[in-house]
């Protein structure tokens, strides 16, 4: 018996539950679907910013069109997003935004900044018929087809935690490494699958001495990263280039290379890691922030599991299936399979670093 039901569980019962977890599913996807629109057309950063508005007032700061200002901001409230007095009457209804929610919303290196999960449903949404059609087949569906909004969600949700951790508390878990970082004259770090780069961008002002290398195979990843970097005032310091891990060899040795949340997303993770390894200095280390899923299959899972599940069928093991021979690691990367992937790869240790974090779990690797 599922370790769910209970003995006096009945038939009825179950299909209950089911009926109304896909209800709050449902409600769920929809409320984060206009999420999506509140980020997309810059309709919170103008509650943040101007507020509180009416309807017309949004219309204007925002440049969307009236009724669809009015519409959004009434479901926003109906749904608890956005505050106002239901009393007054419509057109000169104010919308506030709390906040402790702009911190959710908008405030993109919040550590509470969830929005992006709404633009990575968005790009998925936009390519589940290819998703259905690539399990018919077997074949891949490319990560450029999820488009702009899934690789701004990845990108997004992942910056906090790389602008205000991989500095301070992930490299720091290895006091030898940070210690070398900080005494070389030059140090050099490579961050492969680097995405947007907020994670090499947190590295060079972490230590403003070094040089990062960062690589990812997605041409608009990597613009992106590009921009931002310059943005920041890096473009110097973080040079970027639509490359993979095996060009490192021409272009180590290396201090440090990162891998965040990119190992599981690998055709051929043993390749990869064996090209970093042949890249890295004497007494360098590679930094692997991978996902925090339990050590062994166990079903019905927890929130994380399931989170990562539902990543790994929708995306990340249709885009890994596009390259042929490929691992097909899906999202779900165990701790046991990256110390096995190390070991291969001619690695010597593969440690879990002692750091707490709700998502990721950090590996040391060492030649």
């Amino acid at each position: 018996m599922n370790a769910l039901n209970t003995a006096t569980d009945t038939d009825a019962d179950r299909t209950d539950r089911l009926a109304e977890r896909l209800f709050e599913s449902t409600l769920g996807a929809l409320e984060l679907f206009s999420v999506y629109l509140g980020g997309e057309l810059g309709l919170y950063r103008a509650l943040q910013e101007h507020g509180p508005l009416t309807a017309a007032q949004l219309s204007e700061r925002a440049g969307i069109a009236p009724r669809y200002a009015a519409e959004w901001l009434e479901q926003q409230a109906v749904a608890g997003l956005v505050e106002t007095d239901p009393d007054v009457p419509g057109e000169e209804r104010r919308y506030r935004l709390d906040p402790a929610h702009a911190r959710v919303l908008v405030d993109a290196d919040d550590p509470a900044h969830a929005a992006p999960f709404a633009h990575m449903l968005a790009g998925i949404g936009g390519v589940i018929s290819q998703v259905a059609q690539a399990y018919r087949t077997g074949a891949g569906v490319p990560y450029e087809e999820y488009g702009r909004a899934f690789r701004h969600g990845q990108g997004h949700i992942n910056r906090p935690a790389f602008t205000r951790e991989l500095a301070g508390s992930w490299i720091a878990a290895m006091p030898d490494v940070l210690a070398r970082l900080e005494a070389a004259p030059h140090p050099r770090i490579a961050d492969v699958g680097c995405g947007q780069g907020w994670s090499a961008i947190a590295v060079a002002r972490a230590f403003p001495n070094a040089v990062v290398d960062g690589l990812d195979a997605d041409d608009s990843s990597i613009a992106d990263a590009r921009a931002h970097a310059e943005q920041a005032g890096l473009g110097d310091r973080v040079r970027l280039v639509r490359a993979d891990a095996t060009s490192l060899r021409d272009t180590g040795p290396y201090d440090l290379v990162l891998l965040m949340e990119v190992l599981h997303d690998l055709s051929r993770p043993v390749e990869t890691l064996r090209a970093i390894r042949d890249a890295l200095a004497e007494d360098g280390a590679v930094l692997v922030a991978d996902e925090r899923v339990a050590e062994r299959f166990t079903a019905p899972g927890d929130e994380v599991e399931r989170m990562m599940y539902g990543w790994s069928v929708t995306h990340c093991l249709p885009t890994q299936l596009v390259e042929k021979p490929s691992a097909a690691v899906g999202t779900v990367l165990r701790a046991g399979a990256v110390s096995g992937y190390a070991s291969e790869a001619g690695f010597g240790r593969c440690t879990v670093l002692p750091v707490e974090n709700d998502f990721f779990r950090l590996y040391r690797l060492d030649r």
